[in-house]
């Protein structure tokens, strides 16, 4: 039986149950649960792109910001969960981990862009969060700190950016970071500034 079959029946259990939520629930987090810093990363500029030059134009695009980021991932210990269109998923266990791959992301794409013209550019804003995420199977990943991530790096980031939330910060201190204003209204937000 796969993680996905095993977290299904849980969840059947839980709606079943609804006495026993706090037995499941423990259950559940003690099977799937996991401390980790998770990236979200999203390519600038994806569908002004695809509207100018055509989707193989972005998919060239794609293909080579991989080349450049996923030895990157590799060698700062994160694991690539999935890739959907321009964005990554990533985990890494530790958030200092997460952000010196997330700084050299930055770096690399600064190496390569000189010279090229605008819809050359690799540019990348990337969300980082930290705390317990449910891991399922090694194609998924849940919780508020995906979330969050996805957010920051999908919505709020502009290239080159590094957002992070407040419980990233918590975890790594704030040597580097500015805030930066919030998500969902109710948490803080903090930028890579760099030192």
């Amino acid at each position: 039986m796969s993680d996905s079959d095993d977290l299904a029946a849980l969840l059947r259990q839980r709606r079943a149950e609804p006495h026993n939520r706090v037995a499941i629930d423990a259950a559940i987090d003690q099977r799937f649960g996991r401390e980790q810093a998770v990236m979200f990363t999203d390519m600038v500029g994806f569908s002004r792109t695809v509207e100018a030059f055509g989707i193989l134009h972005f998919l060239q695009l794609i293909q080579e910001s991989e080349t450049l980021f996923r030895p990157l991932i590799q060698s700062h210990g994160g694991r690539l969960v999935k890739q959907e269109g321009d964005s990554l998923l990533v985990l890494f266990d530790a958030p200092a981990a997460a952000l010196a791959c997330a700084r050299s992301m930055v770096a690399a794409t600064d190496q390569v862009n000189p010279g090229r013209s605008a819809e050359e550019r690799i540019e990348v804003c990337m969300g980082l969060g930290y705390g317990r995420l449910l891991c399922i199977d090694t194609s998924d990943v849940w919780g508020a700190e995906v979330n969050a991530a996805s957010k920051l790096g999908e919505e709020l980031a502009k290239g080159s950016e590094i957002l992070v939330t407040d419980r990233f910060f918590q975890a790594v201190g704030p040597s580097g970071f500015a805030a930066h204003g919030s998500i969902f209204g109710t948490r803080a937000a903090y930028r890579w500034m760099g030192n």
